[in-house]
């Protein structure tokens, strides 16, 4: 699905000074939204200019002595190209069409421009680092210039976009509340570059999946998704529509997968009274104890008492929001479904659908992660009566356990929600930037994937493939930061979503030569998935930018490149000339020695000519050596430039 990136001629004004959208006071010619005073285009490459006019009018365009033209379309389209420009500053953009109507933009800068996208850690802004107030005062460079793109869900195609974000110049106001790796990114490529000037384009949403940043096309393409997108555009034309049948998909998966459907523990009927109680709000994990670290389904049951002119009204069931899906059933009876750990849930229930006398709420909730349950305020669930009469329903749940995630089959995410669909923040906040040239793309995600690291590996290069396509340039840099440390520590080696994911990032960006990796694995917060030192993530970022976009001689973190069977030893070798490290003591910590079962011991390790070597008695019948393999490792080993080495797996030859 492609998104209409410009403006329809009947929402034409006139220009405010200031950095406003550049249009003429006619409402017959627009440069597209993304055109500023003060952004910045990308230097050495050809510069893409469009926007709209007159069905049928010429279109020229003069950008530092040179211009291009073009003919509108039909529907008052244009685009035209002009020369690629060296780094420089202080240029004016004009457009202009045969009847003398003009749109300018000042102050435009030639230099490399980066999109930064991802989830929550690239979100992240810089009042939020460690040592913000000092960064926040020393923030002050005219040539290092931002776009924050507001956040934007659409299901489908729309001709109404407006502007999706403002250009600023860096000042302790402009970047308070930007991405922090972004911005220390962009710092870091000023400090080596001076004369460059870098505008950093800022695009995230926490939380957010990453199917939801790729195109529709694309998700066709791998298969698998078909059902998702086919609701997907039903509501795009008629939402209604689209939400009945995705009720449809979310009904069959509660019947076929929750076992307390099979137990009738939606039914009226059913007798409750053994069931132990919990709150009414909170998360499960911090109110129920033996719930601390339940992930799965739990059904919860109360009931209220209405007399017979009550019951004969029409209501609505409040519930506030449930983490992460729930169904709702009122005396044996369906009436809604929904997912998103931040909706709030109300539901309509027709009249007849309550009785004199003792009336039941049943509800299944599902949490994939984090805190479950329904979690909001007290005062916000009640069962609200047509005349008016609201009855709370915080008298606390009756509580069951149904399964734990590990035994369901994952539930099918609503495709129309932003963060946790499919496409729409494509639609949203990608799609309106338009063929704006790039210089690299920086990209921090895949917390929100991580229980599927096998689709991940497909999904990073289709995202990867998509944006180029989408950019217009097939040799577009990717600097990935792979998975910081989160979570708890173990005492003995075991499989680790996290780290598999972290592999995937790996060898994703060894695959590809216009790829670049910022290792975070030391920088990480064990007990908070944020972590503040995003200072590192944005040095390494510029690193990597450095590397593949000046063609800088940089520092970058180890990986080994094979291990090798040695008598009773493991060899792994590094490429010629690293200058490996250990920090804080003799051998090297974290490594792993497993069988072709995933069988794993813990394997000493140490500097060797070449690399390390690893002993143990595990030595002669291990197939594959691990690194740092665990949610949250212990790493110890360094290279240049106090880069860490990166965690890996390899099979032993």
């Amino acid at each position: 699905m492609r998104l209409s990136h410009l403006f329809a001629l009947s929402v034409l004004t006139s220009v405010p000074a200031g950095g406003a959208l550049a249009q003429s006071a006619a409402p017959s010619l627009a440069l597209d939204p993304m055109f500023q005073d003060g952004a910045v285009i990308q230097r050495d490459r050809p510069v893409p200019v469009w926007g709209m006019a007159a069905p049928g009018a010429t279109v020229q365009a003069t950008l530092a002595g040179q211009s291009a033209s073009a003919l509108s379309g039909a529907d008052g389209r244009w685009r035209t190209t002009l020369p690629a420009m060296p780094a420089g500053r202080g240029h004016t953009l004009s457009v202009r069409v045969q009847d003398g109507a003009e749109a300018t933009v000042s102050n435009l800068a030639s230099g490399d421009v980066f999109l930064c996208s991802g989830q929550s850690n690239m979100e992240f802004e810089v009042r939020q680092v460690t040592n913000a107030d000092t960064e926040i005062a020393q923030a002050n460079d005219q040539d290092l210039r931002l776009l924050l793109v507001a956040r934007s869900s659409l299901p489908g195609p729309s001709a109404q976009v407006a502007r999706v974000g403002s250009w600023a110049s860096t000042t302790p106001q402009s970047v308070r509340s930007f991405s922090a790796a972004c911005y220390f990114m962009g710092r870091e490529l000023r400090r080596a570059h001076p004369d460059v000037p870098v505008g950093l384009i800022a695009a995230s949403w926490g939380g957010s999946i990453i199917e939801d940043w790729l195109d529709e096309p694309s998700l066709r393409g791998l298969g698998g998704r078909e059902v998702a997108l086919d609701a997907l555009a039903v509501y795009a034309r008629d939402p209604v529509e689209g939400q009945r049948q995705w009720r449809d998909v979310s009904s069959r998966w509660w019947r076929d997968n929750d076992p307390g459907l099979g137990q009738g523990w939606n039914d009226a009927a059913f007798d409750d009274r053994a069931w132990p109680t919990m709150p009414t709000e909170g998360f499960w994990e911090a109110t129920v104890p033996q719930l601390a670290t339940f992930d799965g389904t739990v059904w919860v049951r109360t009931h209220v008492t209405l007399t017979r002119a009550q019951a004969r009204q029409a209501a609505t069931l409040s519930l506030g929001p449930i983490d992460d899906a729930d169904s709702t059933w009122v005396n044996g009876r369906f009436v809604g479904d929904s997912q998103g750990w931040d909706t709030p849930r109300s539901y309509r229930i027709a009249p007849g659908g309550l009785k004199a006398g003792d009336n039941v709420i049943a509800i299944g909730m599902l949490d994939t992660g984090g805190g479950g349950g329904a979690w909001g305020p007290a005062a916000d669930k009640a069962l609200v009566l047509e005349d008016g009469t609201r009855i709370p329903l915080n008298q606390g749940w009756r509580y069951q356990v149904a399964a734990p995630l590990w035994e369901l089959v994952n539930l099918p995410r609503t495709p129309w929600i932003g963060g946790s669909g499919l496409t729409t923040l494509y639609n949203g906040m990608i799609s309106p930037l338009g063929p704006w040239g790039l210089a690299g793309v920086a990209w921090y995600q895949g917390e929100s994937n991580v229980s599927a690291p096998e689709e991940y590996a497909v999904l990073l290069p289709a995202l990867m493939a998509n944006w180029r396509a989408r950019f217009e340039r097939a040799d577009l840099p990717f600097l990935i930061v792979q998975l910081a440390d989160f979570g708890l520590r173990r005492g003995s080696p075991g499989p680790s979503a996290w780290a598999r994911l972290r592999e995937v990032q790996r060898q994703v960006v060894n695959a590809d030569p216009r790829a670049g990796l910022a290792v975070a694995i030391d920088i990480g917060d064990r007990y908070d998935i944020h972590p503040t030192n995003k200072q590192q993530v944005g040095r390494r970022l510029g690193l990597e930018a450095r590397r593949l976009v000046h063609g800088d001689t940089v520092a970058v973190s180890p990986q080994p490149v094979s291990a090798q069977r040695d008598g009773e030893a493991i060899r792994i070798a590094y490429p010629a000339n690293t200058a490996l490290w250990i920090q804080e003591g003799g051998s090297v910590t974290g490594l792993q020695l497993c069988d072709a079962q995933d069988g794993c011991v813990w394997a000493e390790g140490r500097l060797a000519p070449g690399g390390i070597q690893v002993t143990s008695p595990a030595a002669a019948t291990a197939a594959l050596v691990r690194y740092c393999w665990a949610d949250s490792p212990i790493c110890n080993l360094y290279g240049p430039d106090d880069l860490p080495a990166t965690p890996f797996e390899l099979a032993i030859d």
